[in-house]
Protein backbone atom coordinates (compact mmCIF):
# COMPACT_ATOMS: atom_id res chain seq x y z
CA UNK A 1 0.00 0.00 0.00
CA UNK A 2 1.45 3.53 -0.93
CA UNK A 3 1.87 6.29 1.43
CA UNK A 4 1.27 10.08 1.00
CA UNK A 5 4.02 12.06 3.13
CA UNK A 6 2.02 15.39 2.43
CA UNK A 7 -1.24 14.80 3.99
CA UNK A 8 0.09 11.61 6.47
CA UNK A 9 -2.57 9.30 5.65
CA UNK A 10 -2.79 5.76 3.79
CA UNK A 11 -3.75 6.09 0.15
CA UNK A 12 -4.45 3.52 -2.23
CA UNK A 13 -3.04 4.40 -5.64
CA UNK A 14 -6.40 4.90 -7.39
CA UNK A 15 -7.02 7.46 -3.79
CA UNK A 16 -3.62 9.32 -4.55
CA UNK A 17 -4.72 9.98 -8.20
CA UNK A 18 -8.04 11.11 -6.91
CA UNK A 19 -6.80 13.39 -4.79
CA UNK A 20 -3.94 14.27 -7.07
CA UNK A 21 -5.96 15.67 -9.62
CA UNK A 22 -7.98 17.75 -6.70
CA UNK A 23 -4.83 19.89 -5.92
CA UNK A 24 -4.71 21.61 -9.37
CA UNK A 25 -7.04 24.32 -8.49
CA UNK A 26 -9.67 25.55 -6.15
CA UNK A 27 -12.92 24.06 -6.77
CA UNK A 28 -15.78 22.32 -5.10
CA UNK A 29 -15.58 19.17 -3.96
CA UNK A 30 -18.36 16.79 -2.88
CA UNK A 31 -17.75 14.05 0.23
CA UNK A 32 -20.58 11.69 1.11
CA UNK A 33 -20.81 11.59 5.17
CA UNK A 34 -22.07 8.74 6.29
CA UNK A 35 -22.72 8.39 9.96
CA UNK A 36 -22.81 5.38 11.97
CA UNK A 37 -24.44 5.89 15.24
CA UNK A 38 -25.09 2.94 18.25
CA UNK A 39 -26.20 -0.61 16.81
CA UNK A 40 -27.69 -0.76 13.11
CA UNK A 41 -30.35 -2.93 13.13
CA UNK A 42 -30.59 -5.76 10.34
CA UNK A 43 -33.83 -4.79 9.27
CA UNK A 44 -36.18 -2.10 9.03
CA UNK A 45 -38.81 -1.37 11.93
CA UNK A 46 -42.35 -2.80 11.19
CA UNK A 47 -43.43 0.98 12.24
CA UNK A 48 -40.38 2.92 9.97
CA UNK A 49 -43.23 4.13 7.70
CA UNK A 50 -44.86 6.30 10.29
CA UNK A 51 -41.38 8.04 11.77
CA UNK A 52 -38.25 6.43 9.55
CA UNK A 53 -37.45 3.72 11.86
CA UNK A 54 -33.39 4.67 11.94
CA UNK A 55 -30.70 3.58 10.07
CA UNK A 56 -29.95 -0.14 9.35
CA UNK A 57 -27.14 -1.92 8.26
CA UNK A 58 -28.66 -2.30 4.47
CA UNK A 59 -28.53 1.23 4.22
CA UNK A 60 -25.56 1.82 5.38
CA UNK A 61 -23.92 -0.19 2.83
CA UNK A 62 -26.47 0.67 0.01
CA UNK A 63 -25.01 4.36 1.20
CA UNK A 64 -21.66 3.58 1.05
CA UNK A 65 -22.43 1.97 -2.51
CA UNK A 66 -24.57 4.43 -4.13
CA UNK A 67 -21.50 7.33 -3.02
CA UNK A 68 -19.16 4.99 -5.01
CA UNK A 69 -20.96 5.47 -8.40
CA UNK A 70 -21.77 8.97 -8.20
CA UNK A 71 -19.81 11.20 -10.16
CA UNK A 72 -20.37 14.55 -7.84
CA UNK A 73 -18.65 12.37 -5.07
CA UNK A 74 -15.64 12.77 -5.07
CA UNK A 75 -14.76 11.07 -1.16
CA UNK A 76 -16.76 9.64 1.51
CA UNK A 77 -15.93 9.91 5.31
CA UNK A 78 -17.39 7.10 7.62
CA UNK A 79 -18.31 9.18 11.00
CA UNK A 80 -18.46 7.16 13.73
CA UNK A 81 -20.35 8.63 16.38
CA UNK A 82 -21.06 6.07 19.40
CA UNK A 83 -20.91 3.23 17.17
CA UNK A 84 -21.35 -0.39 18.64
CA UNK A 85 -20.77 -2.58 15.72
CA UNK A 86 -20.84 -6.37 16.15
CA UNK A 87 -17.99 -7.53 14.26
CA UNK A 88 -20.04 -8.50 11.24
CA UNK A 89 -21.33 -5.54 11.10
CA UNK A 90 -17.65 -4.42 10.17
CA UNK A 91 -17.54 -7.00 7.40
CA UNK A 92 -20.26 -6.15 5.81
CA UNK A 93 -20.05 -2.49 6.11
CA UNK A 94 -15.98 -2.64 5.25
CA UNK A 95 -17.08 -5.21 2.08
CA UNK A 96 -18.57 -1.96 0.32
CA UNK A 97 -16.03 0.34 1.63
CA UNK A 98 -13.45 -1.71 -0.35
CA UNK A 99 -15.61 -1.40 -3.63
CA UNK A 100 -15.73 2.41 -2.90
CA UNK A 101 -11.87 1.92 -2.60
CA UNK A 102 -11.66 -0.02 -5.77
CA UNK A 103 -14.42 2.67 -7.65
CA UNK A 104 -11.53 5.41 -7.29
CA UNK A 105 -12.95 7.26 -3.96
CA UNK A 106 -10.88 7.79 -1.21
CA UNK A 107 -12.55 6.47 2.07
CA UNK A 108 -11.84 7.93 5.31
CA UNK A 109 -12.93 7.09 9.13
CA UNK A 110 -13.54 9.80 11.84
CA UNK A 111 -14.44 9.02 15.37
CA UNK A 112 -13.74 10.92 18.77
CA UNK A 113 -13.25 7.77 20.47
CA UNK A 114 -12.45 3.89 19.45
CA UNK A 115 -13.11 1.06 19.97
CA UNK A 116 -12.14 -2.86 18.74
CA UNK A 117 -14.63 -2.42 15.98
CA UNK A 118 -14.30 1.15 15.58
CA UNK A 119 -10.56 0.08 14.49
CA UNK A 120 -12.05 -2.90 12.45
CA UNK A 121 -13.89 -0.27 10.41
CA UNK A 122 -11.12 1.96 10.16
CA UNK A 123 -8.78 -1.08 8.64
CA UNK A 124 -10.81 -1.13 5.35
CA UNK A 125 -10.31 3.01 5.16
CA UNK A 126 -7.64 4.76 3.32
CA UNK A 127 -7.31 7.54 6.69
CA UNK A 128 -8.28 6.46 9.90
CA UNK A 129 -8.80 9.93 11.57
CA UNK A 130 -9.18 10.01 15.49
CA UNK A 131 -9.67 13.77 17.51
CA UNK A 132 -7.18 14.49 19.47
CA UNK A 133 -7.37 13.59 23.18
CA UNK A 134 -9.87 11.00 22.32
CA UNK A 135 -9.74 7.66 24.12
CA UNK A 136 -9.12 4.52 22.43
CA UNK A 137 -9.05 1.06 23.63
CA UNK A 138 -8.13 -1.91 21.88
CA UNK A 139 -9.06 -4.82 24.47
CA UNK A 140 -9.20 -8.48 22.51
CA UNK A 141 -11.94 -10.76 23.11
CA UNK A 142 -13.45 -11.31 26.56
CA UNK A 143 -15.72 -13.69 27.48
CA UNK A 144 -18.38 -14.75 30.71
CA UNK A 145 -20.44 -17.77 31.18
CA UNK A 146 -22.46 -18.33 33.88
CA UNK A 147 -23.06 -21.47 35.54
CA UNK A 148 -26.12 -21.44 37.88
CA UNK A 149 -26.07 -25.29 39.21
CA UNK A 150 -24.78 -23.95 42.81
CA UNK A 151 -26.82 -21.20 43.06
CA UNK A 152 -30.12 -23.08 42.14
CA UNK A 153 -28.50 -25.66 44.67
CA UNK A 154 -28.62 -22.99 47.33
CA UNK A 155 -32.13 -21.67 46.67
CA UNK A 156 -33.83 -24.80 45.90
CA UNK A 157 -34.25 -25.37 42.08
CA UNK A 158 -33.58 -28.47 40.66
CA UNK A 159 -32.51 -28.22 37.04
CA UNK A 160 -33.58 -31.24 34.74
CA UNK A 161 -31.83 -31.27 31.19
CA UNK A 162 -30.47 -33.42 28.97
CA UNK A 163 -29.33 -32.88 25.32
CA UNK A 164 -28.27 -34.74 22.58
CA UNK A 165 -25.04 -33.46 21.27
CA UNK A 166 -21.64 -33.86 23.29
CA UNK A 167 -20.54 -30.81 22.36
CA UNK A 168 -23.98 -28.86 22.23
CA UNK A 169 -23.32 -27.25 25.96
CA UNK A 170 -27.25 -25.46 26.30
CA UNK A 171 -27.85 -27.39 29.63
CA UNK A 172 -24.39 -27.09 31.35
CA UNK A 173 -25.78 -23.47 32.43
CA UNK A 174 -28.39 -24.49 34.14
CA UNK A 175 -26.74 -28.48 35.32
CA UNK A 176 -23.30 -27.66 36.36
CA UNK A 177 -20.23 -25.60 38.06
CA UNK A 178 -18.57 -25.22 35.29
CA UNK A 179 -17.83 -26.83 31.54
CA UNK A 180 -17.91 -30.09 30.26
CA UNK A 181 -14.27 -31.07 28.93
CA UNK A 182 -16.23 -30.82 25.10
CA UNK A 183 -18.22 -27.70 25.87
CA UNK A 184 -15.14 -26.02 26.83
CA UNK A 185 -12.88 -27.78 23.77
CA UNK A 186 -16.12 -26.39 21.88
CA UNK A 187 -16.02 -22.39 23.02
CA UNK A 188 -12.25 -21.92 22.55
CA UNK A 189 -11.97 -23.36 19.26
CA UNK A 190 -14.87 -20.73 18.30
CA UNK A 191 -13.16 -18.12 20.08
CA UNK A 192 -10.09 -18.63 18.88
CA UNK A 193 -11.38 -18.38 15.40
CA UNK A 194 -13.04 -14.95 16.19
CA UNK A 195 -9.96 -13.57 17.77
CA UNK A 196 -7.89 -14.93 14.62
CA UNK A 197 -10.70 -13.38 12.26
CA UNK A 198 -10.04 -9.92 14.18
CA UNK A 199 -6.28 -9.96 14.51
CA UNK A 200 -6.26 -11.06 10.47
CA UNK A 201 -8.10 -7.55 9.20
CA UNK A 202 -6.40 -5.51 11.61
CA UNK A 203 -2.91 -6.83 9.99
CA UNK A 204 -4.27 -6.77 6.40
CA UNK A 205 -6.03 -3.44 6.68
CA UNK A 206 -3.21 -1.68 8.39
CA UNK A 207 0.21 -3.31 7.11
CA UNK A 208 1.24 -4.70 10.45
CA UNK A 209 3.01 -7.90 11.18
CA UNK A 210 2.22 -10.11 14.07
CA UNK A 211 4.75 -8.19 16.12
CA UNK A 212 3.36 -4.93 15.45
CA UNK A 213 -0.06 -5.66 16.49
CA UNK A 214 1.21 -7.35 19.75
CA UNK A 215 2.80 -4.29 20.65
CA UNK A 216 -0.08 -1.91 19.61
CA UNK A 217 -3.05 -4.12 21.63
CA UNK A 218 -0.66 -4.10 24.40
CA UNK A 219 -0.43 0.04 24.51
CA UNK A 220 -4.31 0.37 23.31
CA UNK A 221 -5.76 -0.21 26.89
CA UNK A 222 -7.01 3.28 27.90
CA UNK A 223 -5.12 4.48 25.67
CA UNK A 224 -5.43 7.82 23.58
CA UNK A 225 -5.48 8.91 19.99
CA UNK A 226 -1.84 9.88 20.02
CA UNK A 227 -1.04 6.42 20.80
CA UNK A 228 -3.23 5.21 18.29
CA UNK A 229 -1.59 6.79 15.26
CA UNK A 230 2.08 5.80 17.11
CA UNK A 231 1.09 2.17 16.65
CA UNK A 232 -0.41 2.75 13.19
CA UNK A 233 -3.64 1.64 13.58
CA UNK A 234 -4.76 5.33 12.89
CA UNK A 235 -3.09 7.76 10.97
CA UNK A 236 -3.78 11.16 11.86
CA UNK A 237 -5.46 13.26 14.68
CA UNK A 238 -8.26 15.74 13.17
CA UNK A 239 -10.25 17.96 15.47
CA UNK A 240 -13.90 17.86 14.66
CA UNK A 241 -13.98 21.95 14.37
CA UNK A 242 -11.17 21.69 11.55
CA UNK A 243 -12.12 18.57 9.20
CA UNK A 244 -13.69 21.17 6.76
CA UNK A 245 -10.68 22.57 6.27
CA UNK A 246 -8.72 19.69 6.09
CA UNK A 247 -10.99 18.26 2.93
CA UNK A 248 -10.94 21.62 1.48
CA UNK A 249 -7.32 20.96 1.20
CA UNK A 250 -7.07 17.43 0.41
CA UNK A 251 -10.25 17.33 -2.51
CA UNK A 252 -11.31 20.85 -3.28
CA UNK A 253 -8.01 23.01 -3.20
CA UNK A 254 -9.19 25.05 -0.86
CA UNK A 255 -12.22 25.58 -2.34
CA UNK A 256 -15.71 24.23 -0.86
CA UNK A 257 -16.88 21.31 0.20
CA UNK A 258 -20.22 20.00 0.02
CA UNK A 259 -21.67 17.24 1.83
CA UNK A 260 -23.79 14.74 0.84
CA UNK A 261 -25.61 13.34 4.12
CA UNK A 262 -28.39 11.35 3.07
CA UNK A 263 -27.47 8.82 1.47
CA UNK A 264 -27.87 5.68 4.68
CA UNK A 265 -30.81 8.00 5.45
CA UNK A 266 -34.18 5.11 6.56
CA UNK A 267 -37.56 5.60 4.75
CA UNK A 268 -39.05 9.19 5.43
CA UNK A 269 -42.26 9.10 7.29
CA UNK A 270 -45.42 9.22 5.58
CA UNK A 271 -47.43 11.24 8.09
CA UNK A 272 -48.70 15.08 6.73
CA UNK A 273 -47.29 16.57 10.12
CA UNK A 274 -49.64 19.82 8.25
CA UNK A 275 -51.68 17.73 8.11
CA UNK A 276 -54.18 17.71 11.88
CA UNK A 277 -56.65 14.60 10.80
CA UNK A 278 -53.62 12.97 9.20
CA UNK A 279 -53.12 10.94 12.68
CA UNK A 280 -56.50 9.72 12.75
CA UNK A 281 -56.43 9.08 9.24
CA UNK A 282 -53.32 6.28 9.66
CA UNK A 283 -55.65 4.50 12.69
CA UNK A 284 -57.50 3.37 10.04
CA UNK A 285 -54.71 2.48 7.48
CA UNK A 286 -53.41 -0.69 7.12
CA UNK A 287 -49.59 -0.49 5.47
CA UNK A 288 -48.42 -2.62 2.46
CA UNK A 289 -45.16 -3.18 0.72
CA UNK A 290 -44.97 -1.27 -2.98
CA UNK A 291 -44.07 -3.93 -5.24
CA UNK A 292 -43.99 -2.96 -8.61
CA UNK A 293 -41.56 -4.53 -10.92
CA UNK A 294 -38.76 -7.11 -10.57
CA UNK A 295 -38.11 -7.38 -7.03
CA UNK A 296 -35.48 -9.34 -4.02
CA UNK A 297 -37.60 -9.89 -1.40
CA UNK A 298 -35.63 -10.24 2.12
CA UNK A 299 -36.97 -12.33 4.59
CA UNK A 300 -36.04 -11.73 8.78
CA UNK A 301 -35.43 -14.24 10.96
CA UNK A 302 -33.80 -12.63 13.93
CA UNK A 303 -34.47 -13.74 17.85
CA UNK A 304 -35.28 -16.70 19.73
CA UNK A 305 -37.72 -19.04 17.99
CA UNK A 306 -40.74 -19.47 19.35
CA UNK A 307 -44.24 -20.52 17.96
CA UNK A 308 -46.87 -18.45 17.04
CA UNK A 309 -46.19 -14.71 16.42
CA UNK A 310 -42.95 -12.97 16.73
CA UNK A 311 -42.34 -10.29 19.84
CA UNK A 312 -39.98 -7.28 19.38
CA UNK A 313 -36.92 -6.61 21.79
CA UNK A 314 -37.66 -6.40 25.54
CA UNK A 315 -37.27 -2.53 26.91
CA UNK A 316 -33.61 -3.08 28.04
CA UNK A 317 -32.90 -4.71 24.17
CA UNK A 318 -32.72 -7.95 23.59
CA UNK A 319 -35.70 -10.66 24.04
CA UNK A 320 -36.17 -10.46 20.60
CA UNK A 321 -38.70 -13.39 19.31
CA UNK A 322 -38.93 -14.32 15.83
CA UNK A 323 -42.24 -16.71 15.57
CA UNK A 324 -43.47 -19.73 13.42
CA UNK A 325 -46.61 -17.92 12.48
CA UNK A 326 -45.28 -14.74 11.44
CA UNK A 327 -42.56 -16.12 9.57
CA UNK A 328 -45.24 -18.38 7.37
CA UNK A 329 -47.69 -15.67 6.61
CA UNK A 330 -44.73 -13.88 4.88
CA UNK A 331 -43.69 -16.55 3.15
CA UNK A 332 -47.15 -16.82 1.69
CA UNK A 333 -47.00 -13.11 1.11
CA UNK A 334 -44.04 -13.64 -0.80
CA UNK A 335 -45.67 -16.37 -2.96
CA UNK A 336 -48.74 -14.18 -3.93
CA UNK A 337 -46.33 -11.22 -5.49
CA UNK A 338 -45.23 -12.47 -9.13
CA UNK A 339 -43.02 -9.83 -8.88
CA UNK A 340 -40.76 -11.17 -6.50
CA UNK A 341 -38.36 -12.95 -8.27
CA UNK A 342 -36.08 -14.32 -5.63
CA UNK A 343 -35.93 -14.27 -1.84
CA UNK A 344 -32.84 -14.29 0.70
CA UNK A 345 -33.84 -15.39 3.95
CA UNK A 346 -31.54 -13.26 6.69
CA UNK A 347 -31.17 -15.29 10.00
CA UNK A 348 -29.06 -14.13 13.53
CA UNK A 349 -30.97 -16.95 15.49
CA UNK A 350 -29.55 -18.65 18.06
CA UNK A 351 -32.23 -20.98 17.53
CA UNK A 352 -35.37 -22.25 19.86
CA UNK A 353 -38.80 -24.38 19.42
CA UNK A 354 -37.84 -27.60 17.49
CA UNK A 355 -41.53 -27.48 15.86
CA UNK A 356 -41.30 -23.91 15.67
CA UNK A 357 -37.80 -24.56 13.28
CA UNK A 358 -39.92 -27.13 11.33
CA UNK A 359 -42.57 -25.17 10.42
CA UNK A 360 -40.11 -22.51 8.87
CA UNK A 361 -38.14 -24.83 7.51
CA UNK A 362 -41.22 -26.26 5.57
CA UNK A 363 -42.03 -22.96 5.24
CA UNK A 364 -38.75 -22.19 2.85
CA UNK A 365 -39.06 -25.64 1.15
CA UNK A 366 -42.55 -24.58 0.16
CA UNK A 367 -40.80 -21.22 -1.13
CA UNK A 368 -38.25 -22.83 -2.91
CA UNK A 369 -39.85 -24.82 -4.93
CA UNK A 370 -41.38 -21.15 -6.90
CA UNK A 371 -38.50 -18.85 -6.30
CA UNK A 372 -34.68 -19.51 -5.65
CA UNK A 373 -34.11 -18.89 -1.81
CA UNK A 374 -30.75 -17.94 -0.59
CA UNK A 375 -29.75 -17.50 2.87
CA UNK A 376 -27.53 -15.00 4.42
CA UNK A 377 -26.08 -15.63 8.02
CA UNK A 378 -25.47 -12.63 10.13
CA UNK A 379 -24.41 -12.68 13.56
CA UNK A 380 -25.28 -16.10 13.99
CA UNK A 381 -27.36 -18.86 12.89
CA UNK A 382 -27.02 -21.65 15.32
CA UNK A 383 -29.28 -24.74 16.47
CA UNK A 384 -32.48 -24.15 15.15
CA UNK A 385 -31.30 -20.52 13.37
CA UNK A 386 -28.93 -23.32 11.04
CA UNK A 387 -32.17 -25.85 11.06
CA UNK A 388 -33.95 -23.18 9.03
CA UNK A 389 -30.50 -21.51 7.08
CA UNK A 390 -30.58 -25.72 5.46
CA UNK A 391 -33.58 -24.65 4.01
CA UNK A 392 -32.25 -22.35 1.30
CA UNK A 393 -30.36 -23.48 -1.52
CA UNK A 394 -27.53 -21.51 -0.93
CA UNK A 395 -25.85 -20.25 2.36
CA UNK A 396 -23.93 -17.13 2.52
CA UNK A 397 -21.83 -16.19 5.85
CA UNK A 398 -19.57 -13.52 7.09
CA UNK A 399 -15.92 -14.56 8.16
CA UNK A 400 -17.22 -13.87 11.66
CA UNK A 401 -20.65 -15.57 12.12
CA UNK A 402 -21.25 -18.02 14.65
CA UNK A 403 -22.91 -21.12 12.51
CA UNK A 404 -23.57 -24.63 13.81
CA UNK A 405 -24.76 -26.24 17.31
CA UNK A 406 -26.31 -29.16 15.20
CA UNK A 407 -27.83 -30.85 18.75
CA UNK A 408 -31.39 -30.91 21.13
CA UNK A 409 -31.56 -29.87 24.46
CA UNK A 410 -34.72 -30.72 26.28
CA UNK A 411 -35.79 -30.11 30.32
CA UNK A 412 -37.07 -27.71 32.51
CA UNK A 413 -36.59 -26.49 35.74
CA UNK A 414 -38.25 -27.99 39.48
CA UNK A 415 -38.76 -25.49 42.16
CA UNK A 416 -39.99 -27.67 44.91
CA UNK A 417 -37.12 -26.98 47.61
CA UNK A 418 -37.68 -23.51 46.63
CA UNK A 419 -41.80 -23.71 47.65
CA UNK A 420 -40.59 -25.46 50.94
CA UNK A 421 -37.60 -22.73 51.65
CA UNK A 422 -40.37 -19.90 51.34
CA UNK A 423 -43.33 -21.83 53.10
CA UNK A 424 -45.15 -21.77 49.92
CA UNK A 425 -47.71 -24.48 49.47
CA UNK A 426 -48.33 -26.21 46.61
CA UNK A 427 -51.58 -28.36 45.41
CA UNK A 428 -51.22 -30.20 42.05
CA UNK A 429 -53.87 -31.79 40.53
CA UNK A 430 -54.20 -33.97 37.02
CA UNK A 431 -55.82 -36.20 34.63
CA UNK A 432 -54.91 -37.84 31.52
CA UNK A 433 -51.58 -39.10 31.01
CA UNK A 434 -48.13 -37.27 31.32
CA UNK A 435 -50.37 -34.17 32.27
CA UNK A 436 -48.05 -33.08 34.90
CA UNK A 437 -44.75 -33.23 33.10
CA UNK A 438 -44.54 -29.57 33.42
CA UNK A 439 -45.41 -29.96 37.01
CA UNK A 440 -43.15 -26.84 38.80
CA UNK A 441 -42.93 -28.72 41.86
CA UNK A 442 -40.90 -31.95 41.40
CA UNK A 443 -38.39 -33.10 38.82
CA UNK A 444 -38.56 -36.29 35.82
CA UNK A 445 -38.94 -39.27 37.31
CA UNK A 446 -36.44 -42.19 35.13
CA UNK A 447 -39.42 -43.34 33.29
CA UNK A 448 -40.25 -39.73 32.05
CA UNK A 449 -36.69 -38.40 31.55
CA UNK A 450 -36.18 -41.87 29.28
CA UNK A 451 -39.71 -40.39 27.13
CA UNK A 452 -37.71 -37.15 27.13
CA UNK A 453 -34.67 -38.43 25.90
CA UNK A 454 -36.54 -40.57 23.33
CA UNK A 455 -38.38 -37.98 21.93
CA UNK A 456 -34.94 -35.43 21.66
CA UNK A 457 -33.43 -38.50 20.01
CA UNK A 458 -36.36 -38.45 17.13
CA UNK A 459 -36.09 -34.73 16.86
CA UNK A 460 -32.38 -35.08 16.30
CA UNK A 461 -32.59 -37.29 13.64
CA UNK A 462 -34.94 -35.05 11.75
CA UNK A 463 -32.55 -32.14 12.26
CA UNK A 464 -29.52 -33.78 10.93
CA UNK A 465 -31.43 -35.37 8.06
CA UNK A 466 -32.69 -32.17 7.25
CA UNK A 467 -29.20 -30.65 7.15
CA UNK A 468 -27.58 -33.73 5.18
CA UNK A 469 -30.40 -33.16 2.37
CA UNK A 470 -29.92 -29.11 2.85
CA UNK A 471 -25.92 -29.70 2.66
CA UNK A 472 -25.03 -32.55 0.08
CA UNK A 473 -21.74 -34.21 1.16
CA UNK A 474 -21.72 -32.78 4.55
CA UNK A 475 -19.74 -34.77 7.74
CA UNK A 476 -21.79 -34.81 10.03
CA UNK A 477 -19.13 -36.46 12.29
CA UNK A 478 -17.24 -33.40 12.38
CA UNK A 479 -20.25 -31.21 12.12
CA UNK A 480 -22.77 -32.28 14.44
CA UNK A 481 -23.39 -32.63 18.27
CA UNK A 482 -23.61 -29.11 19.04
CA UNK A 483 -20.01 -28.36 17.45
CA UNK A 484 -19.83 -24.08 16.97
CA UNK A 485 -17.57 -22.69 14.03
CA UNK A 486 -17.46 -19.40 12.68
CA UNK A 487 -17.93 -18.57 9.13
CA UNK A 488 -14.83 -19.11 7.77
CA UNK A 489 -14.32 -22.90 9.46
CA UNK A 490 -18.10 -23.28 8.45
CA UNK A 491 -17.25 -22.60 4.75
CA UNK A 492 -14.67 -25.45 4.84
CA UNK A 493 -16.17 -28.18 6.16
CA UNK A 494 -19.44 -27.65 3.49
CA UNK A 495 -21.30 -25.92 6.00
CA UNK A 496 -21.92 -22.61 3.49
CA UNK A 497 -21.22 -21.97 0.02
CA UNK A 498 -19.73 -18.42 0.43
CA UNK A 499 -18.41 -15.41 2.33
CA UNK A 500 -20.20 -12.46 1.97
CA UNK A 501 -23.07 -10.45 3.41
CA UNK A 502 -26.77 -9.54 2.65
CA UNK A 503 -25.89 -7.09 -0.42
CA UNK A 504 -23.84 -10.01 -1.61
CA UNK A 505 -26.02 -12.61 -1.21
CA UNK A 506 -28.79 -9.92 -2.48
CA UNK A 507 -26.98 -8.66 -5.94
CA UNK A 508 -24.99 -12.08 -6.45
CA UNK A 509 -28.83 -13.94 -6.55
CA UNK A 510 -30.05 -11.06 -9.09
CA UNK A 511 -27.10 -11.54 -11.28
CA UNK A 512 -27.87 -15.21 -11.14
CA UNK A 513 -31.21 -14.10 -12.20
CA UNK A 514 -30.11 -11.79 -15.02
CA UNK A 515 -31.90 -8.96 -13.18
CA UNK A 516 -29.47 -6.44 -14.20
CA UNK A 517 -29.23 -3.35 -11.91
CA UNK A 518 -33.12 -2.66 -12.09
CA UNK A 519 -34.61 -4.01 -9.18
CA UNK A 520 -35.94 -3.47 -6.03
CA UNK A 521 -35.71 -4.80 -2.65
CA UNK A 522 -38.04 -5.44 0.17
CA UNK A 523 -38.12 -6.56 3.90
CA UNK A 524 -40.44 -9.10 5.05
CA UNK A 525 -42.19 -9.19 7.23
CA UNK A 526 -43.79 -6.21 5.97
CA UNK A 527 -44.50 -3.13 8.59
CA UNK A 528 -47.24 -2.84 10.71
CA UNK A 529 -49.98 -0.47 11.37
CA UNK A 530 -50.42 2.20 13.67
CA UNK A 531 -52.70 0.43 15.76
CA UNK A 532 -49.71 -2.20 16.33
CA UNK A 533 -47.84 0.45 17.29
CA UNK A 534 -49.24 1.60 19.98
CA UNK A 535 -50.54 -2.05 21.11
CA UNK A 536 -46.63 -3.11 21.26
CA UNK A 537 -45.52 0.60 22.66
CA UNK A 538 -48.42 0.35 25.70
CA UNK A 539 -49.90 -2.66 25.68
CA UNK A 540 -46.76 -4.47 27.89
CA UNK A 541 -47.27 -2.15 30.54
CA UNK A 542 -50.68 -3.54 31.43
CA UNK A 543 -50.85 -7.06 30.82
CA UNK A 544 -47.41 -9.37 30.42
CA UNK A 545 -47.56 -11.55 27.03
CA UNK A 546 -48.14 -15.24 27.19
CA UNK A 547 -45.02 -16.27 25.41
CA UNK A 548 -42.12 -14.34 24.29
CA UNK A 549 -39.48 -12.58 27.23
CA UNK A 550 -40.45 -11.29 30.21
CA UNK A 551 -40.95 -7.76 29.86
CA UNK A 552 -41.75 -5.27 33.08
CA UNK A 553 -42.93 -1.86 33.29
CA UNK A 554 -39.84 0.05 34.32
CA UNK A 555 -39.25 3.62 33.26
CA UNK A 556 -36.48 4.98 30.98
CA UNK A 557 -34.78 6.13 34.37
CA UNK A 558 -34.41 2.65 35.90
CA UNK A 559 -33.62 0.82 32.47
CA UNK A 560 -30.39 3.23 32.02
CA UNK A 561 -29.56 2.61 35.79
CA UNK A 562 -29.62 -1.29 34.70
CA UNK A 563 -27.34 -0.76 31.98
CA UNK A 564 -24.99 1.13 33.55
CA UNK A 565 -24.66 -1.07 36.23
CA UNK A 566 -24.44 -4.24 34.44
CA UNK A 567 -23.89 -2.93 30.97
CA UNK A 568 -26.39 -3.33 28.06
CA UNK A 569 -25.07 -6.08 26.79
CA UNK A 570 -25.48 -8.08 30.13
CA UNK A 571 -29.04 -6.86 30.17
CA UNK A 572 -30.17 -7.84 26.51
CA UNK A 573 -28.23 -11.38 27.51
CA UNK A 574 -30.68 -11.72 30.26
CA UNK A 575 -33.36 -10.77 28.34
CA UNK A 576 -32.74 -13.47 25.54
CA UNK A 577 -32.24 -16.18 28.50
CA UNK A 578 -35.91 -15.40 29.54
CA UNK A 579 -37.26 -15.46 26.46
CA UNK A 580 -35.39 -18.97 25.94
CA UNK A 581 -36.23 -20.37 29.35
CA UNK A 582 -40.13 -19.44 28.36
CA UNK A 583 -39.86 -21.33 25.28
CA UNK A 584 -38.82 -24.71 28.12
CA UNK A 585 -42.22 -23.82 29.62
CA UNK A 586 -44.41 -24.38 26.27
CA UNK A 587 -42.34 -27.07 24.53
CA UNK A 588 -39.53 -29.61 26.58
CA UNK A 589 -37.55 -29.61 23.26
CA UNK A 590 -35.36 -27.01 21.99
CA UNK A 591 -32.98 -26.57 19.11
CA UNK A 592 -30.91 -23.63 21.19
CA UNK A 593 -27.37 -23.05 21.69
CA UNK A 594 -26.30 -20.79 24.91
CA UNK A 595 -26.57 -16.95 24.15
CA UNK A 596 -22.45 -15.92 24.35
CA UNK A 597 -21.88 -12.52 26.41
CA UNK A 598 -18.70 -10.92 24.77
CA UNK A 599 -17.18 -8.04 25.91
CA UNK A 600 -14.56 -6.03 23.26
Amino acid sequence: MAFSSVFGMRLTAVGMAAVASSLVSAQDAGVAMISIEGTPSDQPSPFAWLGGGGTTLHDIVNGIDEAAERRDVDAIVIRLKDSALAPTHTEEIGAAMQRAREAGKPVHVFGESFMATDFLIGSYADDVMVQPGGGVMLNGLYMEEMFLADMFDWIGVEADFVQVGDYKGANEMFMRSEPSPAWDQNIEQLLDGMYGSMRRQLREGRSLDESALDDAMERLWLADADDAVATGLADRTVDLATIDSVLSETYAGGGEVEYITDLADGDASDIDTADPFALFRLLSTTPTQRIDGPTIAVLHVAGTIVDGDSTPPSLFGGGETVGSRTVRNAVEDILAQDDIEGVVVRIDSPGGSATASEIMWQGLDRLSAEKPVWVSIGSMAASGGYYVAVGGDKIYVNPSSIVGSIGVVGGKLSMGELYDKVNLNIKTRSRGPRSDMFASNRGWSEEEAAFVRDRMADTYEQFTSRVSAGREGIDLSKTAEGRLFVGSKALTLGMADAIGGLHTAVTDLAAELDMGDDYDVVHYPGPKSLEDFIDEAFGGLVSAPSTGAASLPMDAATIRAAEQLLGAPFIAAAADGMAMLSNFRNDPVQLVMPRILISR
